[in-house]
């Protein structure tokens, strides 16, 4: 299966934005990607966090959703909407949310962000809780793809990354990890973490990040990648848009899973 990792410099122009994932998404489709991960915050890049709040749509309503439904269904391929923010009881927060779309254009799966982001080294500060509410159940969602051959799907974001107990739970052959990784951590942290992923559950991991300076003032990490189950890094692209092109091989996944099972010899849960 061919997958795509779209990455972009998002700024605070919801049109722009939409229109730069749109761009990508048609380079992912003509490369032939069946199944194509936008980064976190894909849509939206605000002045401030609380400005997340201000286009926070319903779950099933709104132009973001109905973008990422249209585009898969006219691209006809699963496409993962990094993140965008959801509306919660709380007026004062918002569900960063990764929502999954078929080729048909319906929803197959929701996962918000479980683990939110703080960070202060004294010069940059960030606190997610602030806005955000954090999601609580591990999702997964099944994928056949064009070859009949089925593959289990399992959804983090970003700062779930640090927390291999996640991925562990999952249980999946596929792990996607939309982001919006910090320079600061990005750079000391990002690819280790991701191969670390990919190496210990022996399985694929999609990787698909903000990578720039950004309107607001933020500069994000990118190198968005996809991993093999030996944590081998298929294809990476650094900085600025661009998208990520690889093939996922089944059979290559099960020769790894069969010559050091590592899976089957875990003692601790």
């Amino acid at each position: 299966m061919k997958v795509a990792a779209i990455q972009m410099v998002s700024g605070i122009s919801l049109d722009a934005n939409l229109s730069e994932a749109l761009r990508l998404l048609r380079l992912a489709a003509a490369a032939g990607a069946e199944l194509a991960v936008l980064p976190e915050y894909f849509c939206f890049m605000g002045a401030r966090d609380e400005d997340k709040l201000v286009i926070a749509e319903t779950l099933g309503l709104g132009r973001v959703q109905d973008f990422l439904s249209d585009t898969a269904r006219d691209l006809r391929m699963t496409l993962v909407g990094g993140t965008l923010p959801l509306a919660t009881d709380d007026p004062a927060h918002a569900a960063n949310a990764s929502l999954v779309y078929d080729a048909r254009g319906q929803r197959l799966s929701r996962y918000d962000k479980i683990h939110l982001f703080r960070y202060d080294n004294g010069r940059e500060r960030y606190d997610e809780s602030a806005v955000l509410t954090a999601g609580t159940a591990p999702t997964h969602f099944e994928l056949l793809d064009q070859a009949g051959q089925a593959w289990r799907i399992g959804q983090s974001v970003c700062y779930d990354l640090r927390f291999a107990e996640l991925y562990r739970a999952l249980a999946a052959d596929v792990l996607l990890v939309p982001a919006a990784f910090t320079h600061t951590t990005g750079s000391a942290h990002w690819e280790v973490l991701l191969r670390a992923r990919a190496i210990e559950n022996q399985a694929y991991v999609i990787a698909s990040a903000q990578g720039g300076l950004h309107e607001n003032g933020r500069r994000t990490w990118g190198h968005s990648m996809v991993i093999d189950p030996w944590g081998q890094v298929l294809a990476m692209h650094a900085e600025g848009p661009g998208v990520v092109i690889a093939e996922l091989d089944a059979a290559r996944l099960r020769q790894v899973r069969e010559q050091l099972p590592s899976l089957q010899h875990r003692v601790l849960a």
